[in-house]
């Protein structure tokens, strides 16, 4: 994650930044692991931002789900 916090320190206020998340703010300490650079990062990620929260079942997820159901189905009708 140094190289998240680097990056994120060198474009800040320099140039735009877009990244993706699944975990809320509150659980990025579990990607830092030290609180103060947690704070550190998403101050300089959420400063003059737009924040786009979108609550929707994950596409990848769904995918994996369609394709293990008609992978199984393949296999049933091949035995």
């Amino acid at each position: 994650m140094e190289v998240l916090f680097t990056l994120l320190s060198e474009r800040y206020e320099r140039g735009s930044v877009m990244l993706t998340s699944n975990l809320p703010f509150s659980k990025w300490e579990q990607i830092f692991k030290d609180p103060m650079t947690t704070a550190a990062a998403i101050d300089r990620l959420v400063h003059h931002c737009i924040i786009l929260e979108l609550n929707l079942p994950s596409y990848r997820l769904e995918e994996s789900k369609r394709k293990k159901t008609e992978g199984g189905d393949k296999v049933a009708e091949s035995r």
